[in-house]
């Protein structure tokens, strides 16, 4: 290896000469094999002091481990390169002067120290020795001199150079160039810090989906903010974090058990001491704001107006969680501008600009958008069509990596587009992609661009495109449009005039097939309320409705009558169906149709949506795209069937999840300052404290067991709660005591203690709890304090291992094993066979207190919750929810078991249980519920119980 060794100590930054190409470098004391794709990192030429001016001029810096410091060091360089060239050749000098002075220096050290060390006996009558002594004292006070005079320089230079800190490597000098010319100084880094600032902004988001630009654009915010100390670092934190701990009932009709608890939360801090007593205080006033339509938009009661931005997101995400995306929104059109949270369509003419032979354009696919084809549109602009043999298109799949290979070569020659679809199938080769990609961009024809394109990882740890392939192309999304409008129209799009005219039963085909487009729409859009749309996600896409067209038109020519059961089963139990993978999804799936699909469509006016009827007979495909546009009401839940309590719940979901990313991404030293705030370890030393005095002891089993000689099902139940409870018990007693003694510096601390401390501080349940734990959507406080009741049940049920009068259902670990326990009890009782037995539920208009033993048979089950309904007491069957209660409590419900065959089915609705809101896998059992409505009204709003609000 050459002398000027690439090396790097461990998390810092290292350059190394480029030309020639080193073979290996060091990092640490650890000899690496140098890829050269390494070159294309960072393209960021700079001054290094370590090395001489002559060779920095073919360095580049690759950074490992990137810090804030290090990165604005590189990018300061930079602009004053630019702005100020003169002070950047001074500083150079100066470098390269610094530098000769430290090497004589070490030079004459080290010559002096050889002597002394050869010399024998006196050294004193070593005339030459003395003399060189003598020597290298005097030029070391000369260098020493220097080095002070160079420092003095140094100190002028850094601070002239400081000017330009705030302006931060094609990126910014475009954005540099692009900039408005200032004479001043200062106007100009003001007006550099503006330009910058946006060209990242954009170039960033371009390469987000939806769901994370307002996370990118808060967090952009709230870190310039925060250097410009505009928002104070604890309010920010509180924000952020929300901690909730205690659960307190409201005061007041107009705010839910959680608002009021989070507002109790927010009074405790200094600025909002007495919110709670005015929220009470001033009901009609506070109604007023918190129904609002558009709260964040309208002033806070009383003297709360006066608050600052940041305290009045605090306020309203305490009281309307649901409306803070807009808020935040809101928040930085005020403080960053306008042109920030302006909605922006894809340039892909732009992107094109900005590509070149060696930074391909790389397109992140979302189901229902096709990238080739806006592409094809721009090449047949601009004169690559497949026709003229200039665009290349290559559909990636087993065997077309040859067929890639030959046509990236081709067109780098020619001068061609090449589009690699659906890179992620081929992971074995993206290795050998990324080294082509460099290879033929060498010496290429300048209009040679190539396009990838990539389906999203379901999840981080699946994901296969290589990092350097990432960093080197243009990142764009394109997403399909949201909202009933947006969707319907796109489903239409995948038809014309002439599809509708190829079937000889022509208002069949066109009735049934506009049903379909909305049924696909409804399909679609559902995915956007989580899993009160459906319970886990499915990829429908447009070609699941195209498919069901051409067997519509294929099953109408051939039957004389329309053959609605068929097609209705094709339809959901086979091509969307066939995405479809849980029981209660499939049977939302199957409603649909049965209530868009039938006879009713063509004969009579069919309601497809309140306020949305089938269209007429319209000959005219454009037709079909006006009537939407005319008769389409605003967007809606009920568009879906939805309860408009649903929109809520996802916004409120994305609001919390939008949080708790912003929270987890900040940077430590962000959030608060050292000197008013405890450290992140003392923080979580405190959460640890707290947690392990509370922590109850373990149940003694030995001593329980022995309390009674009866084994029947209820006491078995209570023994398997009270073994998974100390399971649990154990494990947050053990692994605090290890992060407690890591935290000490007594003991080393591992991977498993890193993450619990990081979730202790984060307000997170650890992983490691959760694992043998029941299903969750609690924070830390939360979760801990409903522990510590599960604790207290179990406690007194295992007094004298009676049935408790009241079973509080939510706080077992296993639910469906007290279930069945009901069903056991009786088949025993009666000599029922259990497989022939059910359960059957009486919903009560009674409470928990109502209760001072349980029931002869069956059990009295509470702590269950309804979401998309709720249920009327007085009639006693489910009913219409109330606005903005997102989940209701239900009364007390007698489970007993009885039969199969004495089962009531009529007027009842099959209601789902889940322990969580987020469903799915979480399901535990079915409950009859008694409906006046007819079931399909229920099914489609999504109406499940849960066991955790």
């Amino acid at each position: 290896m050459e002398e000027e060794e690439p090396c790097i100590p461990h998390g810092g930054f290292f350059t190394f000469v480029l030309d020639p190409v080193p073979k290996y470098i060091r990092i640490g004391d650890k000899e690496c094999e140098f890829h050269e794709n390494f070159r294309l990192l960072l393209h960021t030429k700079l001054a290094n002091p370590h090395y001489k001016p002559e060779l920095q001029a073919q360095t580049t810096l690759l950074n490992f481990t990137v810090t804030e410091d290090g990165l604005e060091a590189q990018l300061l360089a930079e602009v004053v390169s630019i702005e100020r060239p003169d002070l950047e050749k001074f500083k150079l000098l100066l470098t390269k002067h610094q530098n000769d002075c430290k090497i004589e220096l070490k030079s004459l050290e080290e010559d002096l120290l050889l002597r002394l060390s050869a010399a024998q006996g006196s050294f004193l009558g070593d005339t030459q020795l003395v003399e060189r002594l003598e020597t290298t004292k005097a030029t070391a006070a000369e260098i020493e001199h220097k080095v002070i005079e160079a420092k003095e320089n140094e100190k002028k230079i850094n601070e002239a150079r400081e000017c330009y800190r705030p302006a931060f490597s094609v990126l910014f000098h475009r954005a540099m160039e692009q900039a408005d010319r200032v004479g001043d100084t200062q106007g100009r880094v003001s007006v550099l810090m503006e330009s910058i600032t946006h060209a990242i902004f954009l170039h960033t988001s371009r390469a987000l989906f939806e769901k994370d630009k307002l996370t990118f654009l808060s967090q952009m915010a709230f870190q310039i903010l925060l250097r410009k100390e505009e928002i104070d670092p604890g309010e920010l934190d509180f924000l952020l974090r929300f901690t909730v701990e205690h659960t307190y009932l409201s005061p007041v009709d107009f705010l839910t058990t959680q608002s009021w608890s989070a507002i109790k939360a927010v009074a405790l801090m200094e600025e909002f001491r007495g919110i709670d007593r005015d929220v009470e205080g001033s009901a009609k006033q506070w109604r007023k704001w918190v129904e609002s339509e558009c709260p964040e938009k309208e002033k806070l009661p009383q003297e709360w107006k006066k608050k600052s931005l940041i305290q009045k997101l605090i306020i309203l995400r305490a009281m309307r969680p649901d409306r803070m995306t807009y808020a935040l929104r809101n928040f930085v059109e005020e403080k960053l501008g306008a042109k920030y949270v302006e909605r922006t369509r894809l340039d892909l003419v732009k992107a094109l600009e900005e590509s070149s032979p060696a930074t391909p354009v790389f397109f992140i696919l979302s189901p229902g958008v096709d990238a080739l084809k806006d592409l094809e549109v721009l090449g047949s602009r601009l004169g690559f069509t497949m026709d003229s043999g200039k665009f290349h298109n290559v559909s990636l799949g087993q065997g077309q990596e040859a067929v890639a290979e030959m046509a990236l070569e081709t067109a780098s020659q020619a001068g061609h587009w090449v589009i690699l679809q659906n890179v992620h199938l081929v992971a074995r080769w993206l290795g050998t992609l990324e080294k082509l990609l460099e290879r033929f961009s060498q010496g290429s024809h300048r209009d040679y661009r190539v396009f990838m394109s990539a389906e999203t990882a379901p999840t981080p740890s699946e994901h296969i495109i290589p990092q350097g392939l990432l960093e080197n192309s243009i990142k764009i999304t394109n997403e399909p449009p949201t909202g009933m409008l947006a969707n319907l129209h796109a489903a239409l799009y995948n038809f014309d005039q002439d599809t509708l005219e190829v079937c000889s039963k022509e208002q069949e085909f066109k009735s049934i097939l506009f049903a379909l487009c909305y049924f696909h729409a409804c399909v679609a859009g559902r995915l956007r309320f989580g899993p009160q749309g459906w319970s886990r996600r499915y990829p429908f896409n447009p070609g699941d409705l195209t498919i069901c067209a051409d067997v519509l038109y294929n099953y109408l020519e051939a039957n004389p009558n329309v053959p609605w059961e068929d097609l209705r089963y094709l339809f959901g139990e086979i091509m969307y169906g066939g995405h479809i993978t849980d029981d209660w999804d499939r049977r939302l799936c199957r409603v649909y149709l049965e209530e868009f699909m039938n006879p009713s469509l063509i004969e009579d006016e069919l309601l497809l949506a309140p306020g949305f009827a089938a269209p007429p007979n319209l000959s005219d495909y454009c037709g079909y795209h006006q009537y939407v546009e005319e008769t389409l009401p605003p967007e809606s839940p009920t568009l879906y069937g939805l309860h408009p309590n649903a929109e809520i719940e996802f916004l409120t979901v994305t609001s919390n999840t939008l949080f708790r990313t912003l929270l987890e991404t900040q940077p430590r030293k962000a959030l608060v300052s050292q000197e008013l705030e405890p450290s992140t370890e003392d923080k979580v030393k405190n959460i640890l404290d707290d947690i392990l005095e509370k922590l109850p002891e373990e149940f003694n089993m030995a001593e329980i067991m022995q309390k009674t000689s009866n084994r029947s099902p209820y006491v078995l139940v209570c023994f398997q709660e009270c073994e998974r409870m100390n399971l649990l018990l154990r494990e947050i007693h053990v692994s605090l005591q290890q992060l407690d003694l890591g935290l000490k510096g007594e003991l080393t601390p591992t991977p498993a203690v890193e993450a619990q401390q990081s979730a202790l501080s984060y307000d997170m349940v650890p992983d490691t709890w959760s694992k043998l734990a029941y299903p969750s959507t609690y924070g830390l406080a939360q979760w801990f304090n409903d522990l510590l009741l599960r604790c207290r049940e179990l406690d007194t049920w295992t007094q004298d291992l009676a049935l408790p009068a009241v079973v509080w259902l939510s706080g077992l670990f296993n639910p469906q094993s007290f279930l069945t326990a009901i069903m056991q009890t009786t088949a025993r009782k009666n000599a029922w066979p259990l497989d022939k037995m059910c359960l059957t539920v009486d919903v009560t208009k009674k409470n928990k207190e109502d209760y001072g033993h349980p029931p002869r048979e069956g059990a009295y089950l509470h702590g269950l919750f309804m979401e998309g309904a709720r249920w009327d007491t007085q009639s006693g069957t489910i009913a219409e929810a109330r606005l903005k209660e997102l989940t209701s409590a239900m009364p007390v419900i007698f489970a007993k078991a009885i039969p199969m065959d004495r089962q009531e089915t009529k007027h009842t609705y099959e209601c789902p249980v889940y322990k969580t809101k987020t469903r799915g896998p979480h399901y535990i059992w079915t409950f009859r519920l008694r409906s006046k409505e007819k079931t399909a009204k229920w099914v489609l709003a999504g109406v499940a119980l849960l066991l955790e609000a």
